[in-house]
């Protein structure tokens, strides 16, 4: 059933899977973008994001399910029959072309006359700041130069929907946050639709209007960066977007403003969900910027511990705190009236039960073991190549 709104839908699928012999690389995933959206698929290598804009692109069509491209259901259309241009991972550059001639190549297939691909190419380029490269050769660019020929090759087309899949990923961090400010500005003075795949966490935080987190090939949550940030859905959301404490414990009771955990022997408040029962099995969730340290402002939930690591990192100080069963991280602003903890040194810490979440131990949650950008390529290493 196609999704109504006042905002115009330019792309939608609706429970969509994808198997590859015996595995399911997408399963049931249903999900709107609408006109002019920076749409973001966030998760983990092997999560599935990759094939679904593949799906999008008509580089493979869905075992069940249906996508629709402004509202026209796409069946198995191929990619050169949709309004829609892909940019790869790998860019997929010929060489051995002009910079002028690998973005007038997809014009030139279309015997689109010289005159038009000449003004065209002319100004696609200038918006990604690319003119007067015409006559080089690909491997004379930088990777970033590279990166802008890519894109202008798919805006030539003038798409109404540009897929990109992790296109940022082999630049340095440098370059790449400049290149992510570079697609955000292009984004929004085009006006087009992008759908943009990543395993970055910040890169989707910072680009996108919307993030879709998947992972096992399921779509777990979709919403604005800041809503996925302050109400995560699941223990895996939390933990995959942005740094958090996931501390897991069960419900003992429930009053009209917060929700009583044990969790190991501690005792914390937090606010109420609505859907907790005694006895639940839940997760409590609270970001490490919202935990203060040796404050005269302590309030609801207040524990003793000893700081176990310390982490400079420029603009704030981490520390990793053990309290009992747990080891929970704290940021804390570096400079002005902040003092530095040492290594060993007994804190207070404390948060306001109505700065944390309540998830539900489900079964993501009851299998769940935490997942940390630091543990990213490790768990890569041992995923199945589906995305």
């Amino acid at each position: 059933m196609l999704a109504t709104s006042n905002q115009e839908v330019e792309v939608q699928l609706v429970e969509v899977t994808k198997r590859f012999g015996d595995v399911t690389a997408v399963e049931s995933v249903s999900f709107t973008v609408h006109k002019g959206e920076f749409f973001s698929l966030l998760g983990p290598s092997g999560c599935g994001k990759t094939t679904t804009l593949r799906l999008i692109g008509g580089f493979e069509f869905p075992d069940t399910g249906e996508v629709y491209l402004n509202g026209r259901p796409m069946g198995r259309i191929p990619p050169n029959r949709r309004e829609t241009n892909m940019v790869f991972q790998r860019l997929a550059l010929f060489p051995h072309y002009s910079v002028f001639e690998n973005v007038a190549f997809g014009l030139r297939m279309k015997r689109v006359p010289e005159a038009e691909i000449r003004r065209r190419v002319t100004t696609v380029l200038e918006m990604v700041q690319m003119s007067g490269f015409e006559t080089r050769r690909i491997t004379e660019l930088s990777g970033g130069q590279q990166q802008r020929v890519a894109l202008a090759r798919a805006l030539v087309n003038n798409p109404r929907v540009l897929l990109l899949d992790e296109p940022l990923s082999s630049l340095d961090l440098k370059l790449r946050l400049q290149m992510q400010e570079e697609l955000k500005r292009l984004q929004r003075d085009l006006g087009t639709t992008f759908i943009y795949v990543t395993h970055d966490q910040g890169e989707a935080l910072a680009m996108s209007d919307r993030i879709g987190i998947m992972n096992n090939g399921r779509l777990l949550q979709v919403g604005s960066p800041m809503e996925i940030y302050e109400h995560p859905s699941t223990p895996f959301v939390a933990s995959f977007i942005g740094d958090t404490n996931l501390i897991q414990g069960s419900v003992d009771f429930v009053d009209e403003e917060v929700t009583a955990i044990t969790a190991s022997g501690l005792h914390l408040l937090v606010k109420r969900a609505g859907w907790e029962t005694p006895g639940d099995q839940v997760y409590v969730c609270i970001r490490p910027e919202r935990i203060l340290m040796n404050s005269d402002r302590e309030t609801g939930n207040v524990l003793h511990g000893k700081i176990q690591e310390r982490l400079f990192k420029g603009h704030f100080v981490q520390y990793r705190i053990h309290v009992g069963p747990f080891t929970l991280q704290t940021t804390i602003p570096y400079g002005g009236s902040n003092r530095i903890f040492g290594m060993g040194e007994e804190v207070t810490i404390s948060w306001d039960p109505h700065q944390a979440v309540l998830l539900q131990a489900d079964e993501e949650g009851r299998n769940f073991d935490g997942y940390s950008p630091s543990r990213r390529d490790e768990r890569a290493e041992r995923t199945a190549s589906t995305r």
